[in-house]
């Protein structure tokens, strides 16, 4: 974790403290339920709530002390509980195993951030939406290959980024139902000397549901789900912040991030003013999705259990959600203060001679009698002579002169191809389809 790219409420999650209160609770509730049981006494749980009650200090220096010598973060912690509460401490972890607690613990952990990264997408999308309802009509060219294609509306660039990360919205909660499951069944999981009953009760205290068959860990297909997600949602982050890097190149300049007074561009040249959030994103999105290989390589474990995948996941649980967390917010920025320019995309759609209306002349023609192949073949060397001129030639002029082509069409008939509204007719059905 990089304190740079990191926010409070997602990074307290994953400090020592907050990781050692699930430990305790998950070892509380256990206990509660095997008293309930008949298993331990039911004066076992009452000890350890009621210490529990007076909110006592994690120290973690003290659990790290004990666990140098253990070389067991596990039995550790269970050690310094066990100095704090006395005697009746002996009860606790009957029937477990340390991927009981481990691996219950990161699935509350990750439910809990993806809790957050859920809120993340609600504020982006709203301002997503915001902005695109904004520039609804705001008309700018659409690009292929990065040329100039046909015209769009600057709402429907908008429209397109809020309907990717909708569906990133679906993937993540499913992907929190698939995370949030917890093992209490012992030594290869199979539950010799814990009952059922215990997984079930700790589960629900926690909000999270049995796993249905544990061999001592929770199988790690469903981790690879997860950060396969969180790097989907990552690509969709770069995707839009490329945009936004794109149409800030000073040769476009339709729209760029906001630049705060007192903002420096550059240490060298005073007349800078740089994409560099955008920018930012696309590295980290480059990290979240880095996280995801390790993830998929944790899924083959040896046999029931090996702890292959555990150094792995000290780093991509806390490092994966807290950047996402970071960027996704960092986005929302962006796009709540994006800076457009609907002169700049006016003049840059104009600045080729109006090329960009050459497929609703070569459909005219098609639709009077020329053959597809001709069509192409005449709206092409009059497009071809406007764009070696750098728009200098307008292609309209061009296709009036040009006797084949009024053979087919008439100026007038000519003049309707060039109708910059005729474009945005669907806008409307397509801002229904997303919104709703």
């Amino acid at each position: 974790m990089v304190p740079r790219y990191a926010r409070p409420a997602m990074t307290a999650i994953w400090e020592p403290e907050a990781r050692y209160r699930i430990w305790f609770e998950i070892e509380a509730h256990a206990t509660e339920k095997l008293g309930e049981l008949g298993v331990v006494p039911k004066s076992a749980a009452k000890a350890l709530w009621d210490w529990w009650a007076t909110d006592p200090v994690i120290d973690v220096p003290a659990i790290d002390a004990i666990e140098a010598v253990t070389k067991h973060d596990v039995i550790a912690f269970l050690t310094w509980v066990a100095e704090n509460v006395g005697e009746e401490a002996r009860f606790m972890h009957q029937g477990m195993t340390s991927s009981d607690v481990l691996d219950t613990t990161l699935a509350v952990q990750l439910a809990r951030s993806t809790d957050l990264l859920l809120e993340d997408l609600d504020d982006l999308l709203a301002a997503i939406k915001r902005r695109a309802e904004e520039h609804k009509y705001t008309p700018t060219i659409g690009r292929s290959h990065g040329i100039h294609a046909e015209p769009v509306t600057f709402g429907l660039k908008l429209a397109q980024a809020y309907a990717e990360f909708d569906r990133c919205k679906t993937r993540l909660i499913a992907a929190r139902e698939e995370i949030a499951t917890c093992a209490i069944s012992g030594a290869v999981g199979t539950f010799a000397n814990i009952d059922p009953s215990v997984e079930e009760y700790v589960a629900e205290k926690l909000g999270l549901k049995p796993e249905p068959v544990s061999t001592q860990v929770i199988p790690r297909d469903r981790h690879a789900m997860y950060f396969a997600t969180l790097a989907v949602i990552a690509g969709s982050i770069e995707r839009l912040a490329v945009e936004v890097r794109h149409l800030q190149r000073t040769e476009v300049l339709e729209a760029e991030e906001f630049f705060s007074k007192g903002q420096k561009g550059s240490s060298a040249m005073p007349h800078k003013r740089n994409p560099i959030l955008t920018e930012n994103l696309t590295g980290q999105a480059r990290m979240i999705r880095a996280y995801a290989l390790p993830a998929l390589e944790n899924v083959a474990l040896w046999h029931e259990r090996d702890i292959s995948h555990s150094s792995v996941e000290r780093f991509i649980g806390p490092d994966a959600t807290i950047t996402l967390d970071f960027a996704l917010a960092r986005l929302t920025g962006v796009i709540d203060k994006l800076l457009v320019y609907p002169e700049r995309m006016q003049a840059n759609m104009d600045r080729m001679g109006g090329l960009i209306h050459s497929q609703r002349v070569l459909l005219a023609l098609t639709q009077n009698g020329v053959s597809r192949e001709d069509a192409y073949r005449l709206v092409q060397r009059n497009a071809m002579k406007v764009w070696e001129s750098d728009g200098k030639l307008m292609l309209l002029d061009l296709l009036k002169a040009d006797e084949e082509v009024t053979a087919a069409l008439t100026e007038e008939q000519l003049e309707e191809r060039f109708d910059l509204d005729y474009h945005f007719k669907q806008v409307d059905t397509i801002f229904d389809r997303v919104f709703g």
